[in-house]
């Protein structure tokens, strides 16, 4: 199975890989340089996953504290 590009997959499919890898560490089976890989994916997922949280939480403030008073505010998309 191909590896998707981090940045390419969804919230939900994020913490599903990131779960899978968790549970993959925890056993203790892999080999040593599999286990490298996969916690260095692992760790690129979590910054991934906070990314996205911030930016959804930087939505839902612009959009609470927007009113019909006040003006618009832009949107500052997070950079990698």
């Amino acid at each position: 199975m191909a590896t998707k590009k981090i940045e390419n997959l969804s919230f939900e499919a994020t913490l599903d890989e990131l779960e899978t890898i968790v549970n993959q560490l925890e056993q203790g089976d892999l080999e040593l340089d599999k286990a490298l890989s996969q916690f260095e994916r692992g760790i690129g997922l979590a910054r991934s996953g906070q990314q996205k949280l911030n930016g959804a939480q930087q939505k839902v403030d612009i959009l609470m504290n927007n009113t019909s008073e006040s003006s618009t505010q832009p949107f500052n998309k997070a950079e990698d």
